[in-house]
Parts: structure tokens; sequence; C-alpha cells
């Protein structure tokens, strides 16, 4: 509930004094993340939380933790990643000069077998959403923004719900050139370097045994892009990452495996092409070509979206200021 407050400040109280703790983090953390984040300036005082500043920037900071607080009350931890979250999240409809929690994002929670995980920010509740609601879907942005951890996610959901028979994980090996064979090892010790940001997803979600089980039983494959020709991939949830480094052609030829019963995410970052020079990008055509078929879903994501380490997103925001390629 709010507390009877002075022009320009908004007064917050909470019904629990151990949950206010929580909300607030250690020597406060919490609310220093959420000063930053939306430009109102936070004050403690005793049980009460008191925002001071521009009507917008209470509101936001209002929203916010109400939010953090109803994640407290249904017993989730309130970390860091959490605050950011909170912040990127829509704040809700304002009414009267006060702020309404935005809409909970249970429905979107992807539950696996070692987390649940939940969408941190506007482009990855959309994303999320897309997957759930297309057989297709394109992921484009940055690095850190989520695209492969949460397709992953899904893969793994829709297995255990017994949506898809199998997941299927595919990158293209540009820098080998698609030609593996001077690599040392068997096909797989081939193959691990490319596709190790999908096993640390995999690790995330399934436990370590189990997944090494499905792999050996065809239940998770992965493979080269090269590897896919030919195929019809069906009753599978299938991943292309790293999709701006496929070829036009090869796009075209990724994108006709689909078969009966399956689900495809394409993600990639169209800032990171490593094709030769000339050779236009398969992810960059096929956006341009699909953009409006519809049952294809599109997810832009950007700077704002990033949950790696903070300064991964101002490096980001650097280079889309520069402009570079």
């Amino acid at each position: 509930m709010s507390a009877p407050s002075a022009p320009n400040q908004t007064r917050l109280s909470f019904d629990s004094n151990r949950l206010m703790i929580d909300l607030c983090g250690e020597l406060d953390a919490n609310l220093v993340r959420v000063e930053a984040g939306t430009g109102a300036e936070i004050d403690r005082v005793g049980n009460v939380i008191v925002l001071s500043g521009e009507a917008e920037a209470r509101q936001h900071a209002e929203a916010t933790l109400r939010a953090l607080y109803g994640r407290l009350q249904a017993n989730k931890p309130v970390e860091a990643g959490d605050v950011e979250a909170a912040i990127k999240m829509p704040t809700g409809i304002f009414e009267e000069g006060h702020a309404q929690a935005p809409e909970p994002m249970g429905a979107l929670a992807i539950r696996t077998r070692r987390k649940v995980v939940e969408p941190r920010s506007p482009a990855q509740a959309g994303y999320v959403r897309a997957l759930q609601e297309n057989d297709l879907v394109f992921g484009l942005g940055p690095a850190g923004t989520g695209k492969t951890y949460l397709a992953v996610a899904v893969a793994v959901a829709h297995l255990i719900e017994g949506r898809v028979d199998r997941i299927i994980l595919s990158r293209p090996a540009v820098e080998a050139g698609e030609r593996l064979g001077f690599l040392p090892g068997d096909m797989k010790e081939k193959v691990d370097p490319y596709m190790q940001p999908l096993y640390d997803a995999l690790h995330d979600f399934l436990p370590a045994k189990q997944v090494a089980r499905m792999i050996e039983e065809k239940v998770i494959e992965i493979a080269p892009l090269a590897f896919m020709r030919g195929r019809t991939l069906s009753h599978a949830f299938v991943i292309l990452d790293e999709a701006q480094n496929a070829t036009s052609m090869q796009m075209r030829m990724f994108l006709t495996r689909l078969g009966e019963g399956s689900c495809m995410a394409i993600n990639g970052d169209t800032s990171q092409i490593d094709l030769p020079r000339g050779v236009l990008s398969g992810l960059v055509e096929a956006e341009r070509v699909l953009r409006r078929v519809e049952g294809i879903g599109f997810t832009r994501f950007g700077a704002r979206d990033v949950i790696r380490h903070p300064m991964v997103a101002k490096i980001v925001r650097a280079y889309e200021k520069a402009g570079s390629p």
C-alpha cells in the first residue's frame, strides 16, 4: 500500500517486514539498482520507501518495486538479474498517479528439469510467446540477449511435455569453412567446439547424465548445418544458432527441412557476419523475404535486452552509435 506523500514524492509501505528486507537487498543494493534504472530518487525511512522525482520516474520505480515484492510473496528470489528484469519489463497501467504492477510473467515461465526460466525483458517475453505460438521463429539481435538460451529452454520444455520427440541443434561451422575433416578426432570431437554454447544451455536445463544419454540415443542431436541437407525433420524442435553465418542457399535448404509436428527457431546477429566479403547472409535475406509471411514470428532484440554483464550492454550501444558493421 502507499502511504500519504508530499508533492513530487510517493511513499510506499509493505505488509511484511521480512519481505521488505529482501526487497531492499543487502545494504539496500536492490534500491540502488532501481534508482539507477528508473531515474527516481529512493530513500528508505524505517519500513517506508520514499520515491522522489518526476512523476513518470516515480511511477516506474513504484511498479518495479511492487513487481519485485510480488515475486517475494510468491516465494521467488529477488536477485540482481530479477531487479534488472523488473526495470525493463513494461511497467503496467498508471491510474490516478499510482502505478500498478506489471502483468505476471508466470504464463511465460519455461519449466525444465533443473530450473524455471522467465523472460527478463519485453523482447524476451515476445520471443518466448512467439516460440509458443508459431512453428517458425526468427530471433535477431546482439550477443547476450538470451536468444539461444531461451530457445533451448523452450525446446527442452517441449520435449519434457511430449510435444516433440527430439531436439536438433545446429550451427554453421563457418570458421572451418564447413570442412571439418582436417580437425583431429571423430565427428563429435570435430563439431563440439562450434556447439559448446548449445551444450552449456542444455546442461543448465537437464542433468549432465541425462544430456549424455539423450545425445547417445539421438533424442538430442547436435550437428553442423552442412549435415542437414536431404533430411526431413519431423516431430522435432530444431534450433539454428549463429544463423547470420548461413549462406542464402544454406538458409533456404534449412528452412525447407521443417517437417510435420516440428518447431524451428533461427537465431543470429546480423552485425557479426563472418561470411566471406560479398557473400549474402541467408539470415539477412530470410528476414527480407519472409517478414510478412503469416505464421512466421520475428523478434528483434536490442542493447536493452542484454542480460550478461552490464558492460556488454554498454559495448553494444557504443557500437550501434558508431554505426559499425
